[in-house]
């Protein structure tokens, strides 16, 4: 059996999608099974009730679990709400040291951990400082592990690129924050992210290893959305707004209901994500998609007529 911890979201369950298509048995760590019970219809996933920052509700939920894969993330990440406990150090940090003493104490032989692209333990931001320090404790616990750094990953249920795309059925234009023409990211398609992990489980030469994964283009947000635009046959002008303006309004919307946003999330997403996946395409045996292929299988015009046939 192997437990997704943060299957529900959208890296994990695109990796328990893939799990299962390959015949693996599934379950998910989930802090809520009611509301999970329809994410993966008739996929045959197990859902188990647990909570990475409790460590007392993890040792039930992990018995019998022979591989662990950490990808959890705190709600509406990257904005923080610290009354919550839905924090980097949190979740992150503090839940991963949580899961790999549970995984370790029922049995598990095997962790995979989705870190990130810029995970180190003198990062200048802090999500990536506890990034690493969740890193430490994969490397640390005697487990055989893989840990995979991916960059900016998307695709048909990520909040990233969605939200342009989003924005656009309504607006005439797409509004941008910061350098948008100037900020690189490698886009990684969530399909390769969820093939790599799976590949890590049969190959021996992913044991104990740190993987990069990122697209095979490096491009500027400005020219991804583009992209995107242009695949969904909704090409739009593209208005970027001033980072420290953007943080300003931040800096007052992190005081209303919900915290809508904060100033250091607005730092998280006008940050470069670049990661270079060579070592991992020749380790696993994979070939990252270039990212206007990746959008045509959900954005293009057979996807779009798919759709409108089932609707």
């Amino acid at each position: 059996m192997i437990l997704v911890a943060g299957g529900t979201g959208f890296v994990g369950g695109g990796i328990v999608r893939e799990l299962r298509r390959r015949g693996h048995g599934v379950a998910v760590l989930t802090r809520d099974s009611k509301r999970a019970a329809s994410r993966f219809g008739d996929l045959g996933v197990e859902l188990r009730e647990g909570d990475v920052r409790d460590p007392t509700s993890l040792g039930p939920t992990l018995r019998g679990s022979e591989v662990v894969i950490g990808c959890q993330q705190f709600p509406n990440s990257p904005i923080e709400n610290p009354s919550r406990g839905y924090t980097f150090e949190e979740v992150d940090a503090k839940g991963t040291e949580n899961l790999v003493a549970a995984a370790k104490a029922s049995g598990a032989k095997r962790y995979i951990y989705l870190s990130g692209a810029g995970a180190a333990p003198d990062a200048p931001y802090h999500w990536f400082r506890s990034k690493w320090r969740a890193e430490t404790a994969v490397r640390e616990s005697g487990l055989l592990y893989t840990v995979f750094r991916p960059s900016w990953v998307y695709g048909p249920e990520d909040r990233a690129l969605n939200r342009f795309l989003g924005m656009s059925r309504f607006l005439p234009f797409v509004p941008l924050i910061g350098n948008a023409g100037t900020q690189r990211l490698q886009p990684a398609f969530i399909d390769d992210v969820s093939r790599a992990v799976a590949e890590a489980l049969v190959h021996p030469t992913a044991d104990n290893q740190v993987f990069e994964i990122g697209g095979p283009e490096v491009l500027t947000m400005k020219e991804i959305v583009h992209t995107a635009l242009e695949v969904s046959g909704r090409p739009r002008l593209m208005l970027s707004a001033p980072k420290a303006v953007m943080k300003l309004a931040a800096s007052i919307l992190q005081l209303a209901p919900g915290r809508p946003m904060t100033p250091d999330a607005v730092e998280f997403i006008t940050i470069e994500a670049l990661a270079d996946p060579t070592r991992a395409e020749l380790t696993l045996g994979i070939k990252m998609t270039p990212l206007r292929e990746a959008l045509a299988t959900y954005l293009g015009p057979a996807s779009r007529q798919e759709r409108g046939a089932n609707s």
